[in-house]
């Protein structure tokens, strides 16, 4: 008789809506500066390695917890992006030391171009001795092992806690897309699209005081150029810092949203970057001391691969660009020849989509450079709740092209496939195949169109 009145008591308990205060949070950080001169990446015209550092860049972790033990863990870097190798050995790490399974780990990166280079992400950009390629190996190998930290850190530090949600408005992002269709260059196009939402999590503990805020903006972060070589967050990390100096002991994360096609206006210089992230840092300070959403539990999350696939390609064609001039396409060219040989063309490639739940709202987290098409897409075909799309998470292997930027052609959709390595441009089903996989991850972390 006890035990089935407990089985109906436990029954009436799951059913219930859950509250702030059934979160638990934990933070970390961990510095992730090179200490030693190192390749930059993100700019092919750089040929040499990091003469020092203008600022120190991080790791940071945000752990959250529900009664029901659903957990999820965001990490934030600043880095120009994870590669698929270094993220799987992260998540296999992590879920042998923390019992976090894959789904359950959002691993985002700033893209900052002053960041180091990253194993296997833009190695067609470098022409590296082996002792420069060693520097780059051996730091991801320390990369692995500081992200598993960082995620034990923040899953060691749980503690009640608070979220709240709220949106501003930034100022510099512009569409870099330029030109008419089939002569697109990378410039300034003020009537291009572009997502200047700025969304903000602040994690207050129960005496209210501020532990950490999360916020996004998808906007390239490049306002520095391929002829400095200092290390460097670049206005991401200038927009942290800005926020950690007016809040001591809080720690400022940044992930990068959909800005593929969006580049920083002005840019150029040190003092620019600090500008922007003094600019962006203001607007957050802004959010959070306005009225803000409560986020309750429960917390959700959900992993969906699928493969996309590359416009079909001849092995004369690589025969071809290994005889030209150019040396990125000639490094393209041998990594796709040597597949041919082989006898396994690249053909289709990887991709990953993660979507977060936090009761009514959601992260979805969506590999490589995402442009602001899938941003706008996402939000218009999911109005119900709120809705944040990040890019350049878990995995960058290219531009995620629109089917509108993909017709258009240039640099984004095209030429960049040069230095990722990959054959060539997506096929016109790309949007269509990531947008299925977007509604099968939301679907499962209980989202309805």
């Amino acid at each position: 008789m006890l035990r089935d009145m407990l089985r109906v008591w436990i029954g009436l308990l799951l059913t219930l809506p859950m509250t702030a205060g059934d979160l638990r949070v934990g933070v970390s950080r961990i510095k992730i500066t090179p200490d030693r001169p190192i390749f930059l990446s993100g700019y092919a015209a750089r040929k040499k390695p990091s003469e020092g550092v203008k600022q120190e860049i991080w790791a940071k972790a945000l752990a959250v917890s529900d009664k029901r033990n659903g957990r999820i863990v965001i990490v934030t870097t600043d880095l120009i992006g994870m590669s698929r190798p270094i993220s799987e050995r992260v998540g296999a790490e992590v879920e042998k030391k923390y019992g976090l399974r894959r789904a359950q780990l959002m691993i985002n990166s700033s893209h900052t171009h002053s960041g180091p280079a990253v194993r296997d992400n833009l190695d067609s950009m470098f022409d590296l001795t082996p002792e420069q390629r060693k520097v780059i190996v051996d730091y991801g190998n320390g990369l692995v092992e500081k992200l598993v930290t960082v995620v034990g850190g923040a899953l060691g530090d749980m503690q009640p806690a608070e979220i709240s949600v709220g949106h501003g408005t930034g100022t510099f992002a512009i569409n870099r897309r330029q030109g008419p269709t089939g002569n697109v260059k990378i410039g300034l196009n003020p009537a291009g699209p572009v997502d200047q939402d700025v969304p903000v999590f602040r994690v207050t503990g129960t005496d209210g005081k501020l532990r950490a805020v999360l916020f996004g903006y998808a906007c390239h972060n490049t306002t520095l150029g391929g002829d400095l070589f200092l290390v460097n967050g670049d206005y991401a990390g200038y927009a942290q810092a800005d926020l950690e100096t007016r809040n001591p002991g809080v720690t400022a994360m940044f992930m990068l949203l959909c800005g593929g096609d969006a580049n920083p206006n002005p840019r150029g210089t040190y003092e620019l970057a600090e500008q922007h992230g003094k600019s962006l840092a203001a607007e957050v300070s802004r959010v959070m001391g306005g009225q803000m959403k409560t986020v309750t539990g429960p917390v959700r999350s959900a992993w969906q691969m699928t493969e996309l696939a590359f416009a079909p390609h001849t092995r004369a064609q690589f025969e071809e660009e290994l005889k030209g001039t150019n040396w990125y396409k000639q490094r393209r060219a041998e990594a796709m020849l040597k597949a041919y040989d082989k006898g396994k063309p690249i053909t289709t490639i990887p991709y990953p989509v993660q979507a977060f739940r936090f009761g009514k709202v959601t992260l979805l987290g969506m590999g490589g450079e995402v442009v602001v098409d899938y941003a706008l897409r996402v939000k218009k075909e999911f109005p119900a709740e709120d809705t944040i799309v990040a890019g350049y998470t878990n995995d960058v292997m290219s531009y995620i092209v629109s089917k509108r930027v993909l017709r258009e052609g240039g640099y984004e959709p095209v030429d960049s496939h040069i230095y990722y390595g990959n054959p060539g441009p997506y096929t016109e089903d790309v949007e269509e195949t990531i947008m299925g996989a977007v509604k099968r991850a939301m679907e499962k972390v209980g989202r309805k169109r």
